[in-house]
């Protein structure tokens, strides 16, 4: 009898304790969001404080009207701006297509391009650095939005990940749209990508949030500073202001404020395609 109270209460307390491990684990993981909005609402001479402040205690703006009216961020914006949503645009449509070939169409090859895809997704992404400055560089491209946009649009992971999706969608819907008479692109535009959407927006969220992350690449491939996204004119204005945490921290909170925005405008379809490919039509 006690046996039996005991397992009991042991179950209850199961969820209880698992409720209370992800809370912690999320007040962890949390805690560098909530440091740099303290610090940039901290006055500049008690951001070096130590240890630091776990409130912004008086809180202030000034640090972020100090990084607005900074010459060269409206500019960083505005290149972050088009190299992100040319880049998800392009790079979302092209993947569309591709995984819906390669999930649903059959013609010769097509179990080659599906490992070519996956072997170039095992080639370390520092690697190709080299080979691709050399590319764009013979051709003219160093310092300009096409050096920024061209060589992310052909995304063999993309791919991918849509391929595994669109093969979880029923064939026979597709193929009751060729028994209806509808053409290729009206089968694709009024059937697939409806049903596709859950999954797209997956990578459309993990797209935009890559490009706008950029750094390595837009270091390399720009010379001049007014070329540089955000996150590249992050590290230039460490360098301009080395002990003023509190700008640096405000700028990193506006350029943080997009990605947000993206995510939570398309949440429900996010949550519900990050099970991609899980289930199989």
């Amino acid at each position: 009898m006690r046996g039996a109270r005991r397992r009991a209460a042991a179950i209850k307390a199961g969820p209880v304790l698992v409720i209370a491990f992800l809370s912690v684990a999320a007040a962890v993981s949390l805690m560098p969001l909530w440091w740099m909005l303290v610090t940039a609402l901290t006055r500049p001479e008690l951001s070096l404080e130590f240890p630091p402040r776990l409130l912004p205690v008086p809180p202030t703006i000034a640090n972020f009207a100090q990084v607005v009216r900074f010459g060269r961020m409206p500019r960083w914006f505005l290149n972050t701006v088009i190299v992100s949503v040319s880049v998800t645009v392009v790079s979302v449509f092209l993947a569309a297509m591709a995984g819906y070939a390669l999930a649903k169409k059959k013609f010769p090859g097509a179990n080659l391009f599906l490992w070519l895809y996956i072997a170039s997704m095992m080639i370390p992404y520092q690697v190709s650095l080299v080979p691709r400055y050399m590319l764009v560089s013979r051709l003219g491209l160093i310092d300009t939005y096409w050096v920024l946009i061209l060589p992310a649009l052909a995304s063999p992971s993309a791919a991918f990940l849509v391929k595994q999706y669109m093969t979880s969608l029923p064939t026979a819907i597709i193929e009751s749209g060729v028994i209806d008479g509808a053409g290729e692109w009206k089968i694709y535009a009024s059937i697939v990508f409806p049903l596709a959407m859950q999954g797209l927006a997956v990578l459309i969220v993990m797209t935009f949030v890559a490009e706008w992350n950029s750094f390595l690449w837009v270091l390399i491939a720009t010379d001049s500073v007014e070329m540089r996204n955000i996150q590249a004119g992050l590290t230039y204005l460490q360098e301009l202001y080395p002990l003023r945490y509190a700008d640096v921290m405000a700028a990193a909170t506006l350029s943080a404020l997009p990605m947000f925005v993206v995510f939570f405008s398309l949440q429900r379809y996010f949550l519900k395609g990050i099970t991609v490919g899980a289930v199989k039509g």
